[in-house]
């Protein structure tokens, strides 16, 4: 493949990969800024109903995952007819676990949000919220699906455009309800599950229009579903290993006090925020490999692995700079303490000198992933984390409190931690033992 094509082959798919990454998080936001309107109480509530759901959702990205790298071989192998299939098995699967965990959920809602200890008002504006919220968690896990699908077919533009569509209902069915009807906080969550059910058709019409022009079947097939479970799972161990990561990281920071708590906040909001960058490359990456493995072009795959690793770093850099060229300011502009900006900067600093092997790990992480080596991933995942937890022992007992705290429990995490998800990762991806050809 020649070197231009190959990057507009990379930007066409991380480009607007990226727009549907924004857009995500631009669900919550409009949901706290007109939840916030109604008072404190109904914003501290929907604070724990949306940790409680953004665990979930979390953990179940998998689907996404999984999905794109079986399509994407199926695909580049010339057999569009089984890509869409399995694809769509995926499908099937989300919803199935969507209904149990929808039910689940409902049922846990009151010992969930009792667990956060908040006063009875916000308890009960979160259990409000959230059992309402139940009721869209099989659609957002099908919207994973059908994205994974998509962007196995090589296409990140439609997951794009209905993400963005999906965004501008969410806001005005919320302020429809919220305030045009007066239902308050529930009227937040009944605007969302619409939205999200909207997203799901409109998903029902692209993918169905797709089965069609490749007489694919509508039918859950027991086989797919299998696959898309195995491999699924593998998936889920290794997202699990990475919110227990972040988890024991918060876990650390609390202990450490309060404003030390707040610092961590700001620090990895800015780490997540950079994060878009990279995970849209890793997306690319993701149905790039997949369709190469199928096609068995092993030499375009290598291409592609050093193209994105390449391009990771060189983004890293180039956020690392902003990052730390703005160090001194973005403290204030995320609380407006002066002290308490100047006690970030330091963990700030060593985030931007992280990020070239942020970038590094996203990419390569994506690689993995779209050659199916799910179960790698997940073993080596715990591995990480084994190494992970003695840093963070050494930061909890080190006596390090304020800015020195903060700035070792950053290097704990994005150097400790991320450089030993690098090292794994780049051990796996210098090797061929990854690279298996063929549809499945």
């Amino acid at each position: 493949m020649p070197r231009d094509t190959l990057n507009r082959d990379i930007l066409r798919l991380a480009v607007p990969a990226l727009g549907a990454l924004v857009a995500e998080p631009l669900f919550l936001i409009v949901d706290a800024a007109l939840v916030g309107h109604l008072g404190l109480v109904p914003l501290a509530g929907l604070g724990i109903a949306s940790a409680v759901l953004q665990t979930v959702v979390g953990l179940m990205i998998f689907l996404a995952y999984s999905t794109t790298p079986a399509v994407a071989r199926r695909f580049g192998a010339g057999d569009p007819t089984r890509a869409v299939s399995v694809g769509i098995d995926g499908m099937w699967l989300a919803l199935g676990i969507g209904a149990v965990l929808a039910l689940g959920g409902y049922l846990a809602t009151p010992f969930l949000v009792g667990l956060f200890g908040a006063s009875a008002e916000v308890t009960q504006a979160a259990a409000t919220y959230l059992g309402i919220s139940m009721g869209g968690l099989p659609a957002m896990l099908i919207v994973f699906a059908a994205t994974g699908l998509l962007r196995g077919m090589q296409d990140t533009v439609t997951p794009l455009w209905i993400a963005g569509l999906g965004f501008g209902a969410n806001a005005l069915l919320n302020w429809l309800f919220i305030y045009g009807l007066g239902w308050g906080i529930a009227g937040s969550a009944v605007g969302t599950v619409v939205a999200q059910w909207g997203m799901v058709a409109a998903y029902v019409v692209v993918i169905g229009r797709l089965a069609r022009r490749h007489a694919a079947a509508f039918r859950p097939r027991r086989e797919g579903m299998r696959g898309s479970a195995l491999s699924g799972g593998w998936l889920f161990l290794r997202t699990l290993s990475l919110r227990v990561a972040l988890l024991l990281s918060v876990v650390t920071a609390t202990a450490l006090g309060t404003e030390e708590l707040a610092g961590w906040q700001v620090v990895f909001t800015i780490f997540s925020a950079a994060a878009f960058a990279l995970d849209a490359l890793a997306i690319a990456a993701q149905a790039l490999i997949g369709k190469g493995l199928g096609a068995g072009d092993t030499a375009g795959v290598r291409r592609v692995l050093g193209r994105v690793s390449r391009w990771g770093v060189a983004f890293g850099v180039i956020v690392g700079a902003v990052i730390g060229g703005l160090s001194g300011v973005m403290g204030l502009v995320f609380t407006g303490d002066p002290a308490l900006a100047a006690q970030i900067q330091p963990a700030l600093i060593v985030l931007a000198v992280a990020q070239p092997v942020a970038g590094l790990v996203f990419v390569l992480d994506g690689v993995l992933i779209g050659a199916g080596d799910a179960k790698y991933l997940a073993v080596t995942g715990l591995i990480n984390l084994v190494c992970y937890l003695p840093l963070l022992w050494w930061v909890a007992v080190g006596g390090a409190t304020g800015a020195a705290g903060l700035a070792w429990l950053s290097v704990a995490f994005f150097g400790g931690y991320l450089l030993a998800r690098l090292v794994t990762l780049a051990w796996r991806a210098r090797g061929s033992a990854w690279m298996v050809v063929g549809a499945a």
